[in-house]
């Protein structure tokens, strides 16, 4: 999977390009979730927190900010880049 490349800090861009297969695609995906200012380069201040985290921070704030556990109930399953509670 070409994303274990992109699992660190400050790669949200190319992990989420190799996911969808298309740089283009993904800059847009991140305008429309505004986590990226119009011109593509600049990451708002939400983007700019969530660009700051790894990708197995984030699959673990995606499900506790959707459940309300605290992040510590969760584990990153890095195959499927998700998580799910220990």
């Amino acid at each position: 999977m070409g994303t274990r490349k992109f699992m660190g800090r400050k790669q949200l861009i190319n992990r989420l390009a190799v996911q969808v297969k298309s740089k283009k695609k993904a800059i847009k995906i991140l305008q429309d979730r505004s986590d990226l200012k119009a011109d593509g380069k600049t990451f708002t201040a939400k983007g700019s927190k969530r660009n700051k985290m790894t990708a197995r921070e984030r699959a673990i704030d995606r499900v506790a900010v959707k459940s309300g556990k605290p992040r510590s109930a969760y584990k990153f399953i890095a195959k499927t880049n998700s998580a799910v509670l220990k």
